[in-house]
């Protein structure tokens, strides 16, 4: 349809002076600018990118050198955007520059546009690159699951070379070239393919010789109590107060150390320094070596639960079912340290 409006004007002699280049002449008025037709016809894209660049800098130098280009070649892609719009973009002054209405209304469309053609082609240069596979998850989990079997899929899967980005961060599978992510809470998983990938509980922890010293729930009154704060975002909450009223106390002594990280919690009960309510998945290596136990009877439950992510349809892709395969096979290996343990909802506390 464009192309038909744009031949009507270039065939119609009534509607100003016709230019083999298809635009209309407006020499004899005050603007420098030629009035070019309106078309879905886009400008350059080098003319676009320099302007994204210019608009996000609001300096032609910063942007020039963005770019590795000189600022005079900015310059020319910007006039050459401005004569294909037939309006300025930008308003020069004296030492500085600002964007004029017409750049206004472009500078968010473009700068989205550019963002999403970017997160498009990694999306599609990493179909192509099945040598390398990037798993986020959170630091505790990195650090007590995942990093010390890094050997073991390494030796299984030498030609894939793994990569961890730990971290609570919410990440974008594109746009931050993440291929599967480990994730703890009660994630919905809209338009990704989620798997439930272990069995969770909350149950005290400690050193053998501790659980020696404090062999029944009531002995943990005068016990050195570590709070795993990692897990107070949990509704209903599942800390020290509802382990006790699950074992029918209702005195609950004040924690001793607060611990915002829970690998750090399991760490300092590691090194003694005293009982720490935990999740057991993320203490599965540590109690199948006995250098921990989980000597009671009562553990918490909760709707939170780890799953294992990767964008939809990727699950086949060769690295990422490699993975997948091996992960689920190295926990399910392990014991979840709730065999035999009385599991209570912490949902059916706070209903009681």
């Amino acid at each position: 349809m464009a192309d038909l409006f744009e031949q009507a004007f270039l065939d119609d002699p009534n509607l100003g002076s016709r230019k083999k280049s298809g635009k209309r002449d407006f020499s004899g008025t005050q603007s420098r600018y030629t009035c070019v037709i309106m078309s879905d016809r886009l400008p350059p894209l080098t003319a676009l990118r320099a302007f994204d660049a210019a608009a996000r800098h609001m300096s032609f130098a910063k942007a020039a050198e963005e770019l590795n280009v000189t600022p005079a070649a900015l310059s020319f892609q910007i006039k050459n955007l401005e004569e294909h719009l037939g309006a300025p973009v930008f308003r020069r002054l004296n030492r500085a520059v600002e964007l004029t209405e017409a750049g206004r209304l472009l500078a968010p469309g473009t700068s989205e546009g550019f963002e999403r053609l970017i997160t498009a082609w990694r999306a599609t240069r990493r179909l192509q690159d099945t040598g390398k596979l990037t798993v986020t998850a959170g630091p505790a989990f990195t650090a007590k699951c995942l990093a010390p079997r890094l050997y073991d899929f390494a030796q299984a899967h030498p030609d894939i070379e793994l990569r961890f980005v730990a971290g609570l961060r919410m990440m974008d599978f594109d746009r931050d070239e993440i291929d599967v992510a480990i994730r703890y809470g009660y994630g919905t998983d809209e338009g990704l393919f989620s798997e439930h990938l272990l069995d969770e509980g909350v149950t005290p922890l400690m050193r053998p010789d501790l659980a020696a010293l404090y062999p029944t729930p009531d002995s943990l009154l005068d016990a050195p109590l570590l709070q795993d704060a990692s897990h107070d975002f949990m509704d209903p909450p599942a800390g020290w107060p509802e382990w006790f009223n699950a074992c029918g106390m209702t005195d609950c002594p004040t924690p001793t150390a607060r611990f915002s990280q829970a690998d750090h919690a399991l760490d300092a009960t590691l090194a003694g320094g005293g009982v720490v309510l935990s999740r057991t998945s993320l203490a599965q290596r540590l109690l199948a070596s006995g250098q921990l136990v989980a000597p009671f009877d009562i553990a918490l439950t909760t709707a939170a639960r780890f799953r294992f992510l990767c964008a939809k349809g990727t699950e086949t892709r060769p690295q990422i079912a490699a993975f997948r395969e091996w992960l689920f096979a190295e926990i399910r290996a392990l014991p979840t340290g709730l065999e035999g343990k009385t599991l209570v909802s912490v949902d059916d506390l706070a209903r009681a």
